[in-house]
C-alpha cells in the first residue's frame, strides 16, 4: 500500500511485518497494557498495527458489563504504541530510545469498539523527528469504518 488517505486493508492470513516478539523488542509495554498484536505495513513514514479485541479484555469487566465498550483513552494508547514502533522502527539502535506523549489534539471518536472487533491503526508522521520530537496523525478503523482519529506529538528520549 502506498502512503495515501486510503483505508488500511487487513488480512488475518497474511504473515505480520513485525510480530509480537519483535513489538517486545520495540516497545517497553507488556500486557495487559501491551495494545498492538501485529504490524502489517511499515514504510519511512507510515505503519499500519492490528489490535484484536478479545471479549476477555480485563477493561470489559467495569466499562461496562451490560454492553462493553473499549474506553477511548485506551483506543489511542493503542494509536501512540503504534505511532511509537513507526518511530522507533526507523531509528539507528531503536533498542537504545523510548517515546512518550507529549500531546494528544483533535481526537475524535465516531464508533464504538466492542468486543470481536479488530482494530486497524494507520499513522503518519505529519511532521518528521527533530530534536527529539516528532508529529503524527493516527486513524484507528474497524472494517471500512472510521473508528477514531488523533493527532498526536511524541518525545523520543535515549534510555538510561
Amino acid at each position: 500500500m502506498e502512503n495515501n488517505n486510503t483505508i488500511p486493508h487487513y488480512d488475518p492470513n497474511a504473515a505480520p511485518v513485525i510480530d509480537i516478539n519483535g513489538i517486545k523488542k520495540l516497545l517497553p509495554h507488556r500486557p495487559p497494557f501491551l495494545m498492538v498484536d501485529r504490524i502489517t505495513e511499515v514504510g519511512e513514514d507510515y505503519v499500519v498495527g492490528i489490535k484484536t479485541i478479545g471479549v476477555n479484555e480485563g477493561f470489559f469487566i467495569g466499562h461496562f458489563p451490560e454492553e462493553p465498550v473499549m474506553p477511548g483513552v485506551l483506543i489511542v494508547e493503542a494509536m501512540a504504541q503504534v505511532g511509537g514502533i513507526l518511530v522507533l522502527h526507523n531509528l539507528e539502535e531503536p533498542e537504545r530510545y523510548s517515546t512518550y506523549f507529549a500531546k494528544i489534539d483533535n481526537t475524535k471518536f465516531k464508533r464504538k469498539v466492542v468486543p470481536g472487533d479488530v482494530l486497524v491503526f494507520k499513522l503518519t508522521i505529519t511532521q518528521p523527528l527533530r530534536r527529539s520530537i516528532v508529529c503524527m496523525h493516527g486513524e484507528a478503523y474497524v472494517g471500512d469504518t472510521l473508528a477514531c482519529e488523533s493527532d498526536m506529538v511524541a518525545q523520543v528520549i535515549k534510555n538510561k
